[in-house]
Formats: structure tokens, C-alpha cells, sequence
């Protein structure tokens, strides 16, 4: 059995834009896609089960992410921090041998990025991550022994804890997308690499 995507998409975005006018998961990439209907498609390319959460009150991104063909979850907790997403997700998805966990604002991840990751928790890794050019980035994969761990995590660090006390496996990428997520408007005109 594959391992199953988490797409998290239940952000506010507010360094994206402070009013909260615009929510930056919607916006336009190059291509015309919503930023988060790239992030849901490449992981939707990798592993043939996504579950998207999304906060109270996003109709427009959970109609996107639904009909691209994800298991749309909406978390009530969602605005305590990305911990309550992602063990939102986990508790839906709890009999996957493992969860490879992606961003909903990170839309320049190949898919080839996120099934190496996954493949590499199917060889036997506990943890793996990509490494760009030294620096490590998203998504991240992990297997089924780590439920435990991740539905405990609290606030907004997500999974950083657990990275940072475990062995991961890092699996180098020829993949700048890996580190480039949508944080700020200009963001959207950078493409994939991350020194521009």
C-alpha cells in the first residue's frame, strides 16, 4: 500500500497580505493554476491518495482541491497553528503505512522530488526529506511508526521537533522547488529557483 499525501492548505497567508483581502493560495501561478491547485496536482502525480485540509470557511480552495481529485478534510482548529492540520490529517488517514506531508504554498515541487521521497520510506527510511544543494526542504516523508509522535505535536512548528530529534534520511534533489513556497506577492513571479 502507497504512502498517502497530506496537502496542508488551511493557512491564513497573512505575511502574503496583512489585510487577509487575498488569500494567497488562490492566486495565479505563470501557468494560470491557483497556486494551491499546482501544490495539490504534483502530489496528486506522485501518490494516488491526497487528503487537503483546509480552514472553516475556505469554500474556494476546498472546491479546488476536491475537484482535482483530493479527499478534502476541513480542520476547526486550524487557526491554533499547522500542528492541528497536520494531526487533523493524520487521524483521517490513520492506516497508511506512511504520509508524505506537503505544503499547500509550495507549488514548484516535482513530482519525481515527491516519489523519491516516498520511495525511500517504502526502501525502509524512517524519515526522508530532500536536500537542495545543501539545504533541506518539503515536503516531508514519514512512515506509519511515527503516528504517535505527530498526533502529539501542538502549536505552528509542524513537524520541526521531530526532525530535529530523529534520524532523517536526506535524499538530494536536482529540485530548487523544494525550497520555494509563496510567502510575499513577488514570490509568484520568481518561478522555482530559489536565488532569484
Amino acid at each position: 500500500m502507497p504512502l498517502v499525501g497530506i496537502l496542508l492548505a488551511a493557512g491564513r497567508g497573512k505575511r502574503f497580505d496583512p489585510s487577509g483581502v487575498q488569500n494567497k493560495l488562490l492566486q495565479p501561478l505563470a501557468n494560470g493554476d491557483a497556486v494551491v491547485l499546482a501544490s495539490a496536482k504534483n502530489l496528486l502525480a506522485a501518490l494516488p491518495r491526497v487528503v487537503a485540509v483546509v480552514r472553516p470557511g475556505d469554500e474556494s480552495v476546498a472546491a479546488l482541491l476536491g475537484a482535482a481529485g483530493c479527499e478534502v478534510r476541513v480542520c476547526a482548529e486550524a487557526d491554533t497553528g499547522m500542528a492541528a492540520s497536520l494531526t487533523h490529517a493524520l487521524d483521517y488517514a490513520r492506516g497508511a503505512p506512511g504520509w508524505l506531508v506537503a505544503l499547500g504554498d509550495m507549488p514548484f515541487v516535482r513530482p519525481a522530488t515527491m516519489r523519491l521521497l516516498a520511495e525511500r520510506i517504502e526502501g525502509g527510511a524512517r524519515i526522508a526529506a530532500p536536500l537542495y544543494r545543501g539545504r533541506r526542504g518539503n515536503p516531508v516523508a514519514f512512515c506509519g511508526d511515527y503516528l504517535s509522535l505527530l498526533l502529539a505535536l501542538d502549536g505552528d512548528q509542524g513537524a520541526r521537533a521531530i526532525l530535529h530529534s530523529h534520524t532523517v534520511s536526506e535524499v538530494e534533489v536536482d529540485d530548487a522547488g523544494v525550497l520555494r513556497d509563496i510567502d510575499l506577492p513577488n514570490d509568484l513571479e520568481k518561478g522555482s529557483d530559489p536565488r532569484v
